[in-house]
């Protein structure tokens, strides 16, 4: 089994949800991001991982 901080990935919003659609406001809401440059730290998923390509373009990945 692998170690537990190894299956976490950490999720920051980079930008503005202004202009964003809101399907994509949704999916950043769902995943519990609601202010800019705010952190949060998920199981790495295949249902995670696919939430953060659909606004790729609008949160990173952190190391």
């Amino acid at each position: 089994m692998a170690d537990k901080k190894t299956d976490m990935v950490k999720i920051k919003l980079v930008r503005s949800l202004i202009g964003a659609s809101e399907q994509q406001r949704r999916v950043v809401r769902g995943l519990g991001l609601t202010k800019k440059d705010q952190v949060v730290e998920h199981a790495q998923s295949a249902t995670i991982m696919g939430m953060v390509n659909k606004v790729s373009h609008l949160v990173e990945i952190v190391k």
